[in-house]
């Protein structure tokens, strides 16, 4: 049923059902299309939603628990379905119906439930407070309960930051740069001409755009962070591999043409770790040399409705120079000094964040 015997909700518009209600799942969904309707008026673009719900070519993805998923994937579509056409005198038109609901499953933390009642849970600004965002992102994702329940483990989270995203790609990064800076004055330098093994592993690493681009489009979150990640170890044993460190004062062309190569895939895993490191691909893009940013600018905006005002996040574009596709990283290319991306954590800490578990909330 639609409807419930209640006094709060939506009121039925329908004569001598004044004490029922709109079942909140029923009337909840709509807020998809009603949204994006306030957000075409509020860009100043008041017909631009229908780039969203009349464009074929546009693929609508819902996000949810799998606890929602008959609301949208029965009910939302079946309303859709009724409605077909709505503000549009086309006949050959209608709206489009989600093309994915990728829908989780449930993450525990340390074993047990979230309970908001029992603060047994993660809150994002708290944890914000002590972590930088893109260690936290990196875990979640490696934990991502896409075809199981899963759990947030502390011991984990401090295991995964320091024998992944530090060990693999933050040193990877860190000392590559490093060297660049201190041995070729801080700019790129000219590799001369690619050997076998540079040219074998910047394939490898472009490669990445496509077989990372199909997990994500396929919402393989998992699978695509597993593939960059994976790449990234590829550099590291390119490095153990090639000549650059050892050598760098007895045939520095040769180191060159090895930091070059590195540099070269560096600059590519960047972007391809973008989605889900956005803030320290953000600052590796400028310490690479780059002037204009990946991704563009958020910002909270206000906007009157005719009974109150509230607060958006606002994301503009028009400064994002981001693209999937392999870099463009040029010899004599100016570095900045470098400095490590993330933070090696101490063990500590896991009871510490164990132990905050289940307290009252200040």
């Amino acid at each position: 049923p639609v409807t419930r015997d209640i006094e709060w909700g939506i009121p039925v518009p329908h004569e001598s059902w004044e004490h029922k209600r709109l079942y909140v799942w029923f009337e909840a969904v709509m807020g998809y299309f009603t949204a994006s309707v306030e957000w075409a008026r509020n860009r100043g673009r008041p017909e631009a939603w229908k780039d969203w719900w009349y464009d074929p070519q546009a693929r609508i993805y819902n996000f949810i628990g799998k606890d929602n998923i008959p609301f949208h994937t029965v009910i939302w579509q079946a309303e859709l379905l009724g409605v077909d056409r709505i503000y549009d005198d086309d006949p050959s038109r209608h709206l489009n119906l989600p093309f994915d609901v990728p829908a989780n499953e449930f993450m525990n933390v340390e074993g047990q439930k979230f309970s908001k009642s029992r603060n047994w849970a993660v809150w994002l600004p708290d944890i914000l407070s002590r972590y930088d965002p893109d260690p936290i992102r990196y875990y979640v994702t490696c934990v991502m309960p896409e075809s199981h329940d899963s759990d947030f483990s502390w011991a984990d989270f401090v295991r995964r930051n320091n024998d992944e995203l530090v060990a693999t790609w933050g040193n990877l990064a860190n000392r590559v740069l490093s060297f660049a800076y201190k041995h070729w004055e801080g700019v790129v330098p000219d590799p001369g001409e690619l050997r076998p093994i540079d040219r074998e592993l910047l394939a490898a690493i472009e490669n990445g755009f496509q077989t990372v681009g199909e997990h994500l489009e396929a919402v393989r979150l998992r699978a695509a962070l597993a593939e960059a990640i994976g790449l990234a170890r590829q550099v590291n044993i390119y490095l153990d591999r090639a000549p650059w460190f050892s050598i760098v004062k007895q045939d520095k062309a040769a180191a060159a043409t090895t930091v070059y190569t590195a540099l070269r895939a560096i600059d590519n895993l960047k972007v391809l770790l973008a989605p889900f490191l956005p803030f320290t691909s953000e600052r590796l893009n400028l310490l690479l040399g780059y002037q204009q940013p990946i991704f563009g600018d958020i910002q909270i905006a206000s906007f009157a409705e005719e009974a109150r005002t509230h607060e958006a996040l606002v994301y503009d574009a028009s400064r994002a120079t981001g693209r999937w596709a392999p870099g463009d990283l040029r010899p004599g290319q100016r570095l900045l000094p470098p400095a490590p991306l993330y933070k090696k954590l101490d063990d500590s800490i896991v009871e510490q964040e164990r132990a905050r578990l289940g307290q009252p909330l200040d």
